[in-house]
C-alpha cells in the first residue's frame, strides 16, 4: 500500500531494468511539475478557486447580511437603498436584476457554472457540413469508427457473441489457467465498489464466468440508463431509441478493440501493482508504430480529458440526478440550497470511501447494487408486459420516428445524433473509460478479455436502455407532453418542466404506484458506486500526469469531492452539456490510436481463436 501511496522507493528502483525504470518514469510529466510545492500550489489555488465564490454567494444569503435592522427598514427610501433590504426592492422595482434573496445558493453556483459547460461544449462538439447538414464531428468520428471496427473485424460484434457466452460460462477457462503469473496486488482491486464490477474477475476458485457477467452487467445499469435515457427520448422522441439500439450494436466493436488494447498494453509495477488505459496503449503502441512522441502527446491529453470525463460524467450528472430525485421526493424545492446541502452529504460519503480507505461501505454497496439493477430491469419488464397491448404502437413509433420524425426534432440528423450520444454516454464504447478496468484482469491472451467485453454495451444499451425508452414512450402514449419541447432537457407536463431522472420516475410510478421510492434508492446506490468507479479512472489518469504521491493522490481526491457538490446544485442542463463534453472529448485521442492500433488486435484476436480451436 505504501508503494501506491509514495511511489516506489529507491529501493525498489534498483529491482527494475533500465528499460524498465524508463517506462515507469516516462509515463508522467516532468518531474519539477509533481514537486511538493507544485503541488500544494494547486491544492490551494483549488480551494480558493472553488469555494471563493461559493462561500461570497453563500455570505450574500445570510440574513445577517441581506436583511437590514428594524430602525433601517423604517428609514426613507432614499437612505434605505443603502441597506442589503432597500437593494432588494430598488432592484425589484426597476426590474434590472432578480433580488439575492430570490436566488438560492443553487442558483448562483449553476449561473458562476453554466457559461464553462457551454464555452467547453462549444469547443468538443464543433461542427462540420455533410450533405448541407451541421454535425457535431465527434458524433461523426465515433459512428465512422464503428462502423469501421465492425466491418474490419468481419462483423466481430454479432460473429463473436456466442464465443463470449462460452467464455463467461467456463469453456475455456483451460486456456486462461495457462496464462501469466497471477499478479501479487491488482490495484483496481483494491476499490471494491462499482469498478469490481465492470471487469471479469478471472482469480482461481474465486467466481464463475457467469458471476463475473451478471457482476459486470449489473455494473454496467446506472444513471446513463435512467437519466440519459429520458432525455434522448425527451428531445429527440421515440426515434432517438432507435439510433440509441444501432450505437450499442456498432459500439460492441469499438469495446472489443480498446479493452483488447487496454490489456496488451498495461503496465505492471514491480509490487505487480496493474495500470492500464488509453493512456498507456497510445504511448507504447504508437511508439512500436515509431510514433513515439504523437503517443505521448495523446496519452497525455487522454489523461487530461479522463480527468474532466471523472468529473463530469463520473460525477457531477452522478450527483445532480440524485439530488434531483432526492429533492423530488421530499418535495424540497429547486430554489435555494437544498441541492447543495445534499451534495455536501454526498461528498462526504464519497470522501469517505476515495480518502479515507475505507473499504466496507463500497463492499456493501457492491452486494446491493447487482439487487437493485436486477430490482430496475423486471420493473420495466413488468410495465412492459402489462401494456403488452401498446407496445407494437410504441415500437412502430420507434423505428418510424427514427427515419421520419416530427417537426421540431431537428430532423433525421436531430433525432440521431440525440441517440449516438446518450449512447455513448451510457456504455462509453469509444471513450476508452472500460479499458482503464479490464486491463487489470488476469489472462494470458488480451483478445479474450476484448471478446467477453462484447456483451456489455449490448446490454446496457440495445437491452436495458431500451426497455427504459419503451416505458416511457409507452407513458406518454396519451400524448402527455410533446416530444421535443424542452427546456434545459425537460419537458412540459401539466404546467411543470421534468426531465431526466424525474421522467423515467414519473413513468414508472404511473403503472407501479410507490416505486420511485425504490427507484430513489436504486439512483442514489447506482450514482454513489459510479463515481466511485470514476474516481478510480480519474485517479490512474492523474498520477499518470502527476506521479504517484500522496500529495497528487489527495489533491485529486479532494477535488473530486468538491465537484460532487456542484454538480448537486447546478441544472440539468449545463451537467449533462458538460458531462457530453468531457466524455466525448476523449473520443479524440483515443479513436486516432484505435485506428492505427487495430492490426495488433487483429493479431491477437487471431491467437485466441487458434488457442479456442486447439483446445
Amino acid at each position: 500500500m505504501n508503494a501506491m501511496l509514495h511511489g516506489p522507493k529507491s529501493t525498489d528502483k534498483m529491482l527494475l531494468s533500465a528499460d524498465q525504470l524508463h517506462q515507469t518514469e516516462s509515463y508522467m510529466l516532468p518531474r519539477q511539475f509533481v514537486s511538493s510545492r507544485w503541488i500544494c500550489t494547486l491544492f490551494m489555488v483549488l480551494a480558493v478557486g472553488v469555494f471563493a465564490p461559493l462561500t461570497a454567494v453563500a455570505q450574500s444569503d445570510d440574513p445577517a447580511v441581506s436583511n437590514s435592522s428594524t430602525e433601517n427598514q423604517n428609514q426613507d427610501t432614499s437612505e434605505g437603498q443603502q441597506t442589503a433590504g432597500a437593494s432588494v426592492e430598488t432592484a425589484a422595482g426597476k426590474a434590472v436584476e432578480v433580488a439575492p434573496e430570490s436566488i438560492g445558493l443553487d442558483q448562483r453556483v449553476d449561473q458562476l457554472f453554466k457559461p464553462i459547460a457551454e464555452w467547453w461544449g462549444g469547443i468538443v462538439f464543433f461542427t462540420v457540413t455533410v450533405a448541407g447538414f451541421q454535425l457535431p464531428f465527434v458524433v461523426i468520428l465515433l459512428v465512422f469508427g464503428a462502423a469501421f471496427f465492425t466491418v474490419a473485424f468481419a462483423f466481430a460484434n454479432v460473429r463473436l457473441l456466442p464465443l463470449a457466452i462460452n467464455v463467461v460460462r467456463g469453456k475455456y477457462d483451460a486456456i486462461e489457467k495457462e496464462g501469466e503469473a497471477i499478479p501479487t496486488h491488482v490495484e483496481v482491486n483494491e476499490v471494491e465498489g462499482d469498478l469490481v464490477d465492470t471487469i471479469r474477475d478471472e482469480a482461481e476458485g474465486e467466481v464463475s464466468h457467469f458471476q463475473a457477467l451478471a457482476t459486470a452487467v449489473s455494473g454496467t445499469v446506472g444513471l446513463g440508463n435512467i437519466a440519459g435515457v429520458a432525455v434522448a427520448v425527451a428531445t429527440g422522441g421515440p426515434g432517438a431509441t432507435f439510433w440509441m439500439i444501432v450505437c450499442g450494436l456498432l459500439g460492441m466493436s469499438t469495446k472489443f478493440v480498446e479493452c483488447t488494447l487496454g490489456v496488451k498494453y498495461r503496465d505492471v509495477d514491480v509490487d505487480g501493482t496493474v495500470h492500464g488505459g488509453p493512456m498507456y496503449y497510445l504511448k507504447r503502441g504508437l511508439a512500436d508504430l515509431g510514433l513515439s512522441r504523437v503517443g505521448s502527446v495523446f496519452g497525455v491529453l487522454f489523461a487530461i480529458f479522463c480527468i474532466g470525463g471523472s468529473f463530469g460524467g463520473g460525477n457531477a450528472f452522478q450527483a445532480n440526478q440524485a439530488a434531483q430525485q432526492i429533492k423530488s421526493l421530499m418535495g424540497l424545492p429547486d430554489s435555494g440550497s437544498s441541492g447543495t446541502i445534499i451534495g455536501v452529504v454526498m461528498a462526504i460519503m464519497v470522501g469517505i470511501v476515495i480518502i479515507g480507505g475505507i473499504k466496507r461501505i463500497a463492499s456493501v454497496t457492491e452486494k446491493i447494487v447487482p439487487f437493485m439493477a436486477i430490482i430496475y430491469c423486471l420493473a420495466a419488464l413488468v410495465i412492459i408486459l402489462m401494456n403488452i397491448q401498446h407496445v407494437p404502437g410504441a415500437i412502430g413509433q420507434i423505428v418510424s420516428g427514427a427515419f421520419t420524425p416530427a417537426a421540431g426534432l431537428g430532423g433525421v440528423l436531430g433525432v440521431l445524433i440525440q441517440g449516438f450520444q446518450r449512447a455513448a454516454f451510457s456504455n462509453e464504447a469509444g471513450a476508452g473509460s472500460a479499458a482503464i478496468a479490464h486491463s487489470a484482469v488476469k489472462t494470458k491472451y488480451p483478445a479474450s478479455e476484448g471478446v467477453v467485453s462484447l456483451l456489455e454495451p449490448f446490454i446496457d444499451t440495445v437491452v436495458i436502455c431500451t426497455m427504459t425508452a419503451l416505458v416511457i414512450v409507452l407513458y406518454n402514449s396519451g400524448g402527455l407532453f410533446e416530444w421535443g419541447d424542452v427546456e434545459s432537457k425537460k419537458v412540459l407536463i401539466d404546467g411543470v418542466r421534468v426531465g431526466g431522472v424525474d421522467l423515467t420516475s414519473q413513468a414508472f410510478d404511473s403503472v407501479l404506484p410507490g416505486f420511485r421510492y425504490v427507484l430513489t434508492i436504486a439512483i442514489i446506490l447506482f450514482a454513489f458506486s459510479t463515481m466511485i468507479s470514476w474516481s478510480y479512472y480519474g485517479l490512474q489518469s492523474w498520477k499518470y500526469l502527476f506521479g504517484r504521491s500522496l500529495a497528487a493522490d489527495l489533491t485529486y481526491k479532494f477535488t473530486f469531492c468538491v465537484v460532487v457538490v456542484i454538480g448537486a446544485a447546478i441544472s440539468l442542463g449545463s451537467v449533462i452539456d458538460f458531462s457530453d463534453a468531457m466524455i466525448f472529448a476523449m473520443v479524440f485521442p483515443n479513436m486516432i490510436g484505435l485506428f492505427l492500433l487495430f492490426p495488433k488486435v487483429r493479431e491477437e484476436l487471431r491467437k485466441y481463436l487458434s488457442a479456442c480451436r486447439d483446445l
